[in-house]
């Protein structure tokens, strides 16, 4: 857990209207009913329970979007949602594989466990993630070495996809949260929740993961690296570009990501991979960039087309993905949760209230809807309706500006 004390001058606590701080609590509340509706025996489901939420799967309780729920659950002080926080991290170790990975989903009758096409690699990492809040949250002295065998195990499965050089995970092509995007090789988002992993459970090469994390993905600096695959890695990344004042999305070998992956850039700096210059501007570029805009957060800020060269023929499968559409630029506001508190913890709080009332209304609108995501273009609500993970980073964020305590 961060404090205000780890954050970069910041600035006084904003002053808040009576409309918004209506807006916010209202939204509170509703967050706090969503989770308590969608909380089940068996865990927190995606989205609200319904014909079309069974038909898509979203009755299940998915690894990364209840681990990011148990981090405004666990520690929120009701009793429903505690339990809700533990039951979640209990079914989704009971799916887990022989191998030690976490399952992309599981029923919460524990009848079903599903690991995507080409795996599922962010679901261990959160679950991960969660389980040290939990642990650091729980008044239960029990929870400190609950799930230890799992632990271990997922432990050891990620490590086994470590470059002993790099000390990065490796992975396949749309295996992550953002599971129909061209991304393969060393993720920016899936290596930022992997050092986050090592710094909290005291892995070794945390440093080193540090340091070849900002060589790939920010290949423009002026210092290289001394190992010569970075350095060559690093030539064909930038080849033809200019910094685009972000972290790449991906580097793999002969080709990279310059999209503008707003939650892997985001999770960066929350993580503290990026120094304060760094930090800054990756913030600057998103904002400028139109990352809260006018909602937060945007899943890129440069979609791709049919004619970019990573374009792959899924992309446009249910015509999901084109740009502006889902995850190629589609607005999601459970990332808008983690921008809000980015720029609060680089002191910016100010513009993390004002983001965080947007949020607040992206929240609302439909009628409460807690739309799954935007059309970046329309803003017509699209997706799943009652999203579990929308209502938890809301109240994490509004924690994180009302109490200066960041759990992410």
């Amino acid at each position: 857990m961060l404090t205000l004390k780890d954050a970069h001058d910041p600035e006084p606590s904003p002053a808040t209207t009576a409309d918004e701080a209506a807006l916010l609590e209202r939204c509170r509340q509703a967050s706090l009913q969503l989770l308590r509706r969608n909380t089940t025996a068996g865990g927190v489901l995606a989205a609200t329970p319904g014909a079309l939420a069974e038909s898509r799967s979203y009755t299940r309780v998915f690894g990364r979007d209840a681990a990011i729920c148990v981090l405004a659950m666990a520690g929120s002080g009701d009793a429903e949602l505690e339990a809700g926080a533990i039951a979640s991290l209990d079914a989704l170790a009971r799916g887990q594989a022989p191998n030690g990975q976490i399952p992309k989903y599981v029923d919460p009758a524990g009848t079903e466990a599903d690991f995507w096409y080409l795996g599922c690699i962010d679901a261990t990492l959160w679950w991960l993630i969660a389980v040290d809040h939990v642990r650091r949250q729980g008044r239960d002295a029990a929870l400190r070495t609950r799930w230890q065998a799992e632990v271990d195990k997922a432990l050891q499965w990620l490590q086994a996809q470590e470059h002993q050089r790099f000390f990065l995970l490796q992975q396949n092509e749309a295996s992550d949260w953002a599971d129909i995007m061209p991304r393969s090789g060393y993720v920016l988002y899936t290596n930022a929740l992997w050092f986050r992993v090592k710094s909290l459970y005291e892995l070794p090469q945390w440093e080193e993961t540090r340091h070849h994390f900002n060589h790939l993905f920010h290949p423009f600096q002026r210092d290289l690296p001394q190992y010569k695959r970075s350095r060559l890695m690093g030539h064909y990344a930038r080849r033809g570009k200019a910094s685009p004042g972000l972290y790449l999305s991906f580097v793999n070998l002969s080709f990279a990501g310059d999209e503008g992956d707003v939650l892997g850039n985001v999770l960066a700096v929350l993580y503290g991979l990026a120094g304060d210059s760094m930090a800054q501007q990756v913030l600057k570029t998103l904002r400028s960039g139109g990352a809260g805009t006018p909602y937060p957060g945007r899943a890129v800020l440069n979609p791709m087309d049919e004619g970019h060269e990573l374009w792959r023929q899924y992309m446009a499968r249910h015509q999901q993905n084109h740009p502006h559409q889902y995850h190629n630029g589609g607005i999601w506001p459970f990332i808008g949760g983690f921008y809000v508190m980015a720029l609060a913890l680089m002191g910016q709080r100010e513009l993390a209230r004002r983001e965080l009332v947007q949020l607040a209304q992206a929240n609302a609108a439909a009628d409460w809807r807690f739309t799954e995501w935007f059309h970046g273009r329309t803003l017509k609500p699209c997706g799943m309706a009652g999203q579990s993970w929308n209502a938890a980073t809301f109240l994490t964020a509004l924690n994180a500006l009302e109490t200066g305590r960041y759990w992410m």
